[in-house]
């Protein structure tokens, strides 16, 4: 074992908390719900980033590069001035998602670089400008272009031109769970010298400003260089400052007269030492060298193409001497980590595939964040603060009042995304499973806890609003991490996890059926379903039409959830035969919603169009009437995933889910006509069921393979070509509702406009077409082959043709044979540039025909599935 796998088994036996402190600070607390106190619910003007540095938040702590422990009351993170900006740059800018063209999105260049499971090492680095920060005319730029027009990003400004920027490299070591070190090392691109300040901030997260404690922790300076941190909870800390740097300390309190023009003469507020450092506001840091905040303010000089760096350490020891053993602790967990990924990559040999997917792994391991929400507290206020007003409690989220979440959560990304999202997390656990499943498995437990789940079963979906529906991939996501693990773990599966899942998945499925199918017919309308634009109207809203949307894409999930929820009540039967039963039940679901997919329901109308060979959307009006809306579109894919394999030697395991199944088949010859092959044992003596018999499978492969319509050369796109040429135009009263090819962003400002569903290539629908792929073969075997392209005359296997597309997708963050991405687009800087091109950006969708990333230019979450995609499949 690596010395990072021994500290990984300390942690999941409870034995040393080496998880104790990790990356657990968002990157961005303003603009979110938790924080909005507004009379409107308008979370994103409540608290700006202008605000952010004299406001003390509720909820949770932001900041750039950020460290604290898991129930964030002590934070450490890295400041920065360049003698030119009008405050630090202690947090990251974005636009909101009024002042973006494409919605919001942050303005910065980041990237993480590498992180250990145990945060016992980890590393980013922050491109800071040597010129004024071009917050306005970012603003100014983007608020001026259309949603036909390209964002305006930061390196589009010109600020690092000639190279005048600061690389600022953020590197954490533990010497032990609570003996933490912080490296800043400041290199200098441009070739001249330039000063900068770099100031290591610690402070306490405010607690006692709200009316339920008024407990206030302290930090002292104890000596030069040297803070002591007490906090009753946490016990006694020590902040060890290499080279004795002035110490500025203030309160974590928010700045009354900046905010609301209160009076605050003798106070010292959260953004003392901005003003300390950016206005040289002497007073506006404490003389006395006590307080909740703490800077170190060191200031450097950095010759042209040369480095310098910073130390601090914090330590629940006391230590002679901090600094001693300083580089060699940095240099060993360094080296640890390189063994770590050197083993969990053992089987990967392209360097460039194995900086990707490290890059991948860090990403992922980074998005941690302490999130804390008590939506019952939030509703009602809190005692020392004005109550809200009478609207919050009709409001977003007013029906979640048993949500409290105060726990590691992972998140999208920490930017865009400072919340969680039901179904990407359910994404996220597979890579994190590839180098912690402990913590994939419990992120899998966190969502079904009675703390989330509402009490009618239904899982939140993410702060904006918790009652949206995302599609039920939870007990795809479970099975996978069990799976995954029990493979680790020589064929021992986590039984307890799978048991306790799979309980509460099946209120979640009841939920689904009770208030997702109002005719009981097992065609369900789950509404947008995450995939926001896709369809002709706001899945999520009022018809204009009036009546419903029956839904290829969300009776197909419910397929694919009675599937899951049946093989893993099948393994759970190898120890309890009580579980046959159950999996007989969710056998018996999949059969009714195969009919109804193919029958409508009431054996009238179906979702799939033998004249298109493909499944649609239908429209029911009021007036009973039924069209098919006949958008080419991922909707009619998703029946792919609806696939699962039962091997003889199982079947002949399980004697009442067998009698069961064949009563079913036998005595309901309807549904057995529905179900692929389950009675023709196939490669390997399997049965197969999904929701396409083989010449379904096979005319669906034929559009999804072909270059003029889905395929792409990075994947699967979310809509097909063919509507480049040929919208697909729907007339309700004097309104055309037009559906047309964007390979690009939205063009529109309906379903929210900051996500494209209708030509992008997004790879959580990737990942699954794949794996569906795969599942199919070993049903079916070589014998069974598709063209691929179509009409190329090139007949593969399903397998081959997984494996393909997984290539596709792994292309678009390789480098080609001209050393480009195709992520990076055109630009050449990130593609060209020594100090870009070998930095990765996880975005979160990629552009439909040349494959450049777009959306969230951080979410590594979903898009971390590459991690996996990457890694070589064993047989």
């Amino acid at each position: 074992m690596t010395q990072e796998q021994v500290r990984l088994a300390e942690a999941d036996a409870q034995t040393v908390n080496w998880k104790k402190f990790g990356p657990y600070l968002t990157e961005r607390q303003w603009g979110t719900v938790r924080e909005d106190y507004s009379h409107d619910g308008n979370a994103w003007n409540h608290i700006t980033h202008d605000i952010a540095r004299s406001y003390a938040y509720r909820w949770g702590e932001e900041g750039l590069g950020g460290f604290s422990d898991d129930q964030q009351l002590l934070c450490l993170n890295v400041g920065l001035w360049n003698s030119k900006d009008n405050q630090l740059k202690e947090r990251l800018f974005g636009l909101t998602n009024g002042q973006g063209n494409h919605g919001e999105d942050v303005k910065e260049l980041y990237y993480y670089l590498d992180c250990t499971p145990t945060h016992s090492y980890q590393k980013m680095l922050y491109k800071y400008p040597q010129h004024k920060f071009p917050y306005g005319k970012l603003l100014k730029h983007n608020a001026r272009r259309t949603r036909l027009e390209p964002e305006y990003e930061l390196l589009d400004t010109d600020i690092f031109a000639k190279n005048r920027y600061f690389d600022v490299f953020i590197e954490y070591a533990k010497a032990g769970p609570d003996d933490l070190l912080l490296q800043i090392t400041v290199h200098n691109r441009s070739k001249h010298k330039s000063t900068v300040q770099v100031l290591p901030q610690l402070w306490f997260r405010n607690t006692w400003g709200w009316g339920y404690d008024d407990y206030r922790p302290t930090l002292v300076q104890v000596a030069p260089g040297t803070v002591q941190a007490e906090h009753r909870d946490l016990g006694r800390y020590h902040f060890y400052c290499d080279g004795e740097p002035n110490l500025l300390f203030c309160e974590n309190d928010s700045n009354g007269p900046r905010l609301y023009g209160l009076p605050g003469e003798g106070l010292y507020f959260k953004d003392g030492i901005n003003d300390y450092v950016v206005e040289g506001r002497k007073h506006a840091v404490n003389p006395k060298k006590q307080g909740t905040k703490v800077g170190a303010q060191y200031e450097l000089t950095v010759p042209g193409g040369q480095s310098q760096a910073v130390r601090v350490r914090l330590s629940k020891a006391e230590l002679a001497a901090p600094f001693a053993d300083f580089e060699e602790l940095i240099a060993v967990r360094q080296q640890e980590s390189d063994d770590f990924y050197n083993c969990v990559q053992e089987r990967l040999t392209n360097l460039d595939a194995r900086n990707v997917q490290r890059q991948a792994f860090a990403g992922m391991l980074w998005s941690k964040q302490f999130y804390y929400y008590d939506v019952a507290q939030w509703l009602d206020g809190d005692p020392a603060m004005p109550p809200p007003s009478p609207q919050r409690r009709a409001s977003r989220n007013a029906n979640w009042r048993h949500l409290h979440n105060q726990d590691l959560v992972s998140m999208p990304d920490k930017w865009e995304y400072p919340w969680y999202a039901a179904w990407d997390l359910a994404f996220h656990c597979l890579p994190l499973a590839m180098v912690d499943s402990g913590f994939a498995k419990n992120q899998l437990r966190l969502l079904i806890k009675d703390r989330y789940l509402h009490p009618s079963g239904q899982l939140p979906a993410y702060e904006w609003n918790f009652s949206d529906v995302n599609p039920p991939v939870h007990a795809w996501a479970t099975w996978r991490v069990y799976q995954m693990d029990k493979k680790r773990n020589n064929g021992q599966g986590d039984r307890d996890f799978l048991e306790r899942l799979f309980h509460k998945l099946v209120l979640n499925f009841t939920w689904w059926v009770n208030r997702k199918d109002r005719d009981e017919r097992n065609i369900f309308e789950g509404g947008f379903l995450g995939l926001d634009n896709i369809g002709v109207f706001d899945r999520s809203a009022p018809l204009p039409t009036g009546g419903k949307i029956e839904q290829s894409d969300g009776t197909s999930w419910m397929a694919m959830y009675a599937l899951n929820l049946m093989r893993m009540a099948l393994e759970l039967a190898k120890e309890n035969p009580v579980y046959q039963e159950m999996a007989g039940k969710f056998f018996e679901h999949f059969l009714y919603i195969a009919d109804a997919m193919t029958r409508g329901g009431d054996g009238k109308f179906n979702l799939w169009d033998d004249e298109d060979q493909f499944y649609y959307d239908v429209l029911h009006t009021p007036d009973n009437m039924r069209t098919k809306l006949k958008v080419r579109s991922i909707v009619g894919l998703i029946p792919l995933f609806a696939v699962e394999i039962v091997d003889e030697e199982l079947l002949n395991a399980m004697p009442l889910f067998a009698r069961r199944a064949w009563w079913l088949v036998t005595n309901r010859p309807h549904l057995a006509q529905l179900v692929s092959r389950w009675q023709e044992p196939g490669k390997g003596a399997r049965h197969l069921l999904s929701l396409m018999r083989r010449s379904r499978l096979k005319a669906l492969l034929r559009r999804m393979l072909d270059e003029t319509e889905f395929l792409s050369e990075y994947g699967i796109r979310a809509l097909s070509r063919y509507h480049h040429e040929h919208p697909y135009v729907y007339r309700a009263g004097k309104t055309d509702f037009v559906v047309q090819y964007l390979p690009g962003e939205s063009d529109s400002g309906m379903f929210g406009g900051n996500s494209n569903w209708r030509g992008p290539v997004w790879f959580p629908i990737n990942f699954l077409i794949v794996e569906s792929l795969q599942r199919f073969h070993s049903y079916y075997g070589d014998s069974f082959k598709v063209e691929y392209p179509t009409r190329s005359g090139k007949l593969l296997t399903l397998n081959e043709v997984a494996d393909a597309l997984a290539g596709r997708l792994n292309k678009l963050l390789l480098k080609d044979a001209e050393g480009r991405r195709p992520a990076f687009g055109d630009n050449e800087t990130l593609q060209t540039d020594p100090h870009f091109r070998d930095y990765l950006l996880f975005h979160e969708y990629f552009h439909g025909d040349d494959g450049h990333g777009l959306g969230a230019t951080h979410q590594t979450g979903w898009t971390g599935l590459i991690a996996k995609l990457l890694q070589p499949r064993q047989e």
